[in-house]
């Protein structure tokens, strides 16, 4: 059996995630045993979610303890199979996390089309964030045409989509992202009506200048400062998708919002967003997506980096807003 290399978590932050939470083993790749495959990942997925995970904090699903393998999406390779449906070269999305080679059962993986699109982006736009950007939309924000809706973390993995997907609804869509490149992007590349740079330190009067009429979709990735800014311009019965709060995620004590007050005055409709509820919904998702990606109505961007030894310093660089895009470690 090859050698495997994995990540396994050495301690959980307290305040800031830092390489040092991070260890880095070997030993042999494990052999499928009957109804397994072995899979010999390709791609590791970094997303905010992962600090969550990092804690022992009530969350939605289980975190991960010190000692076990950081958890993680990735897309690999089959190299040996004991499972009648898989054979060895088909390509699969998996949950073995930051590790060159898992095994999985075989009911447990998503057979991949490699020729549909390239693998990276079944852990982006064609995956888990798409996924969240479209049920977000469809089922919580439910923008109409005319209808302003604001983004943050507009050039993410998910932010990028939601404003697209905004924007073939007909909706006016404002970013907040963070550097002038970024906003450019989401301008001129995705077609972005508007997207502020908070960085500026004006972050009020340049959404007021940007949304005249007032928002009436929120579609939050941010959190604290952003969403409080943001809920002063909330139209009445407008709506919030509270998706990720990832300004909150390395805080010791979270950010107190000043401006709560609007979702009564205003009759806000709150929903958090946690796409694990739509699982049974997630190829209607795919299939959708992709054929805005082969009609080039899908554009993306990826911030790499190469080998599992960078995956600790990626991670650290996501929370400090230093990805373009949706975040990747090339394995192989």
């Amino acid at each position: 059996m090859p050698m495997n290399k994995a990540w396994v978590v050495a301690s959980l932050p307290e305040g800031w995630v830092s390489e040092e939470n991070f260890r880095l083993v070997e030993k042999p790749a494990p052999e499928p045993r009957e109804g397994e495959v072995l899979v010999r990942n390709l791609w590791l997925s970094l997303d905010p979610y992962m600090r969550g995970r990092l804690s022992r904090q009530r969350s939605y699903t289980k975190g991960v303890e010190p000692g076990e393998v950081m958890t993680g999406q990735t897309v690999g390779e089959v190299v040996a199979s004991r499972h009648p449906a898989l054979r060895a070269g088909e390509k699969v999305l998996t949950n073995l996390g930051w590790q060159l080679y898992g095994c999985a059962r075989g009911e447990d993986l998503v057979r991949l089309e490699a020729a549909r699109a390239p693998l990276s982006l079944y852990l982006g736009c064609l995956g888990m964030p798409g996924f969240t950007a479209y049920f977000g939309l469809r089922e919580i924000g439910r923008p109409k045409a005319g209808e302003t809706l604001v983004v943050s973390a507009a050039t993410g993995a998910v932010g990028s989509v939601v404003g697209q997907l905004a924007k073939l609804e007909g909706a006016r869509v404002i970013g907040i992202a963070g550097g002038r490149a970024k906003c450019d992007w989401a301008v001129h590349e995705l077609g972005f009506d508007a997207c502020i740079d908070y960085r500026t330190g004006n972050l009020l009067r340049d959404l007021r200048e940007a949304c005249p009429r007032g928002v009436d979709v929120n579609f939050e990735n941010v959190g604290g400062e952003v969403l409080d800014t943001v809920l002063r311009l909330m139209n009445p019965f407008s709506r919030l998708v509270v998706c990720g709060l990832i300004s909150d995620y390395n805080r010791e004590e979270p950010y107190g919002l000043k401006n709560f007050r609007s979702v009564l005055v205003n009759r806000i409709r709150v929903q958090g967003m946690i796409v694990f509820d739509w699982k049974d919904r997630y190829p209607e998702a795919l299939q959708a997506l992709a054929q805005l990606h082969a009609a080039g109505k899908l554009k993306y961007r990826e911030s790499v980096t190469e080998g599992i030894e960078s995956a600790p310093r990626a991670l650290v660089g996501l929370f400090r807003g230093e990805n373009f895009g949706k975040q990747l470690v090339r394995l192989a």
